[in-house]
């Protein structure tokens, strides 16, 4: 069988080991932007080779196609998609896993998924506005306290911005700083003309956060394990927000904080997001979906935004837990027959994920580009875990150079948390700067005090969203999105199309 993937960073290179090790005479090619090594080894390892070029170039993708003759194409990241290259290659005929540029509105444009929500009165909404002028929404937060303000248009995971707002005598202040904020986030937005609104206002929460990855043909859904993501840059959920420095998942499909019937629910959610999005926009949903989750006491399971695409790092999560069946479910999905597919999932392990990234990331890629490094592969395998080559490309002295995002991901299991963190740890250690500059990672991903930490804190918010659930008050909060500015969820009939 012969597979052409797209895409060029650790989640890539997480689904080309997953694809290659499904089933055996697995010929696997790749398009990715840059000369990744651990995507050329995979593919040529295969008897396949690596093609160098943008990967959202709709045209690019179908040349490839052609040249390769897929059986399947498996389209990664977000932005191709964005800029249509799924629904090139299948319009020539392809059979593709991936989003249409239809169906990956719900991620590119947090405004319209937001209008969904609200319009179908599905569970787990937050209050919003959205923005089209940075003279509109510095009005706005100049009268609302608790918020998040993000850019309306997905850029990586990056540009969130939380502001809690509880002490009136700094309310000049933080008024200030938040127009500051809109106006940072308007910045981050240059050059992307494919978002009507440019900033979004949401309601602030507080909770466990976590995410919920399906598989889908368009009417059948399989869901994957759980994972919780770690966004922000530093340990104790500290610093800027990033596209995720580490993750972890099990056992069994749940994590040590979310149990099966908030699972359950979660999962409801994302089939019922899929069903409508798929009649709001007229197409079908070929691919990967999930839905960045938090466990709140305001809704129990709240939805904080989509992926139209599996989750980096929490796609890798799943490399060492996924023990059969993941190569037939993408095919059996992009035919439109996942109907009865399996995954046969490793349900006593968990796993944790570490990336690696230079300093300077995520706030000043050029300071954080073009530093040599070095990684001891075979003693991370020895370990028993992976090592998933990200942002970092081979140069013409056969050096490995950062790119100035996350350069690397550990990947370790075990039948315990206690014992995948010292692997992970142990693993991380093998990656090393060559010219002196720093790298970083996550020392507290996977730790035992902070899962307990999230645990105890899931523990709190159940039992406040249990109470509100038992008074029939589930969802209801204060309405501070009475001032009529921007776009709101009552304005929404004449926006969601």
């Amino acid at each position: 069988m012969k597979v052409l993937l797209i895409g060029s960073g650790g989640r890539e290179h997480a689904l080309a080991k997953l694809i290659t090790s499904s089933q055996d005479g697995v010929r696997l090619y790749v398009l990715s932007d840059y000369n990744n090594p651990g995507l050329g080894m995979e593919a040529e390892g295969t008897g396949g080779r690596l093609f160098v070029g943008p990967t959202t170039s709709p045209q690019l993708a179908v040349e490839v196609a052609s040249k390769v003759s897929p059986d399947l194409v498996v389209v990664g990241p977000e932005e191709p998609q964005f800029h249509g290259v799924a629904d090139s290659l299948r319009e020539r005929g392809y059979i593709v896993f991936g989003a249409g540029n239809r169906c990956s509105r719900v991620e590119r444009d947090k405004a319209f998924a937001r209008q969904l929500l609200w319009k179908y009165g599905i569970r787990g909404r937050l209050n919003f506005s959205a923005f089209s002028s940075l003279e509109e929404v510095e009005r706005f937060v100049k009268f609302v306290s608790d918020v998040v303000v993000k850019p309306a248009r997905q850029v990586g995971g990056k540009g969130v911005r939380v502001v809690k707002d509880t002490k009136a005598y700094l309310s000049g202040v933080k008024s200030r700083v938040k127009a500051r904020i809109a106006e940072e986030v308007f910045r981050e937005l240059a050059g992307h003309g494919d978002s009507e609104f440019k900033v979004l206002v949401e309601q602030r929460v507080d909770g466990v956060e976590y995410t919920a990855q399906v598989i889908t043909d368009g009417s059948y859904v399989l869901p994957l394990p759980l994972v919780q993501d770690y966004p922000h840059a530093f340990e104790l959920d500290l610093g800027f927000k990033t596209g995720g420095m580490g993750s972890i998942s099990g056992p069994g499909h749940l994590l040590p904080f979310i149990n099966q019937e908030e699972y359950e629910t979660t999962t409801a959610v994302v089939r019922e997001v899929l069903s409508r999005l798929q009649e709001e926009v007229g197409d079908s949903y070929r691919g990967a979906f999930a839905g960045q989750m938090m466990l709140t006491g305001l809704w129990g399971p709240t939805i904080i935004e989509f992926y139209s695409r599996f989750g980096d790092p929490e796609l890798s999560c799943l490399l060492p837990r996924v023990e059969s069946g993941f190569l037939e479910a993408l095919d059996r999905a992009a035919r439109g027959a996942l109907a009865g597919a399996k995954l046969s999932i490793a349900e006593d392990s968990v796993s944790v994920v570490k990336a690696v990234a230079p300093a300077g990331y995520p706030v000043s890629k050029g300071d954080a580009s073009g530093h040599p490094v070095a990684v001891d592969e075979v003693r991370i395998r020895e370990l028993g875990c992976h090592l998933l080559y990200a942002s970092v490309e081979v140069g013409t002295d056969g050096r490995l150079y950062t790119k100035g995002s996350r350069a690397f991901e550990v990947v370790c299991h075990a039948g315990s948390y206690d014992e995948a963190y010292r692997l992970s740890e142990l693993a991380a250690s093998y990656i090393t700067s060559l010219d002196g500059w720093p790298l970083f990672h996550r020392s507290d991903v996977g730790s035992r005090w902070l899962i307990e930490g999230r645990a105890r804190l899931a523990e709190r918010v159940r039992t406040i969203y249990r109470s509100k659930q038992a008074r029939g008050t589930l969802g209801e909060s204060p309405d501070l999105w009475v001032l009529g500015e921007g776009v709101a969820p009552n304005q929404l009939s004449s926006t969601a199309r």
